[in-house]
């Protein structure tokens, strides 16, 4: 009888994933993130559009990836440091702020952002979560007002998608 050990079999690192957006308002589109290394910042591309002309949108990502009942089955922005909310840029800040996307006088959103807080691995991985694209603008915890520093008064939810691996 042969026996074989394995050691230090590891699940590859995931590089690449990607997010279809939809909703009950006009708002769609698709985000690709994209990660060279565990660790590394990550590259987000997205064309989203059927927004408000030259209007800027609450974009985050969330924490549920069940999107069962529509938008609101997300839950809150994705928080596993149970930060107040936040800019991008901010040192406290969700996992899931990124801020705002513009659209141009067409409602289109075409934007490229690359963050140092989500990834795709590991403790602050984001796939099989949700991204949201809210109704409203992301005030970035700025409002003076305790919904500020839980949702950045984004306003409702106009488009989701469950973040998958491609």
């Amino acid at each position: 009888m042969y026996w074989i050990f394995f050691q230090g079999a590891s699940t590859p690192a995931i590089s690449k994933a990607v997010v279809v957006l939809q909703g009950d308002s006009p708002v769609s589109g698709t985000v690709t993130f994209e990660q060279t290394a565990p660790g590394k910042p990550v590259k987000v591309t997205g064309n989203i559009k059927g927004l408000d002309p030259n209007a800027s949108r609450g974009f985050h990502v969330h924490v549920s990836g069940d999107l069962s009942g529509g938008c609101l089955s997300a839950g809150s922005h994705f928080n596993p440091y149970g930060k107040t909310h936040g800019a991008p840029k901010d040192t406290a800040r969700h996992v899931g702020d990124l801020g705002n996307i513009q659209s141009d006088a067409s409602g289109v959103a075409d934007f490229v952002l690359t963050d140092n807080l989500i990834s795709l691995n590991g403790l602050t991985s984001i796939v099989g979560r949700s991204v949201v694209v809210h109704a409203g603008t992301d005030d970035l915890g700025r409002g003076n007002n305790d919904e500020s520093l839980k949702t950045g008064n984004a306003g409702g939810r106009a488009a989701c998608g469950v973040i998958g691996l491609v």
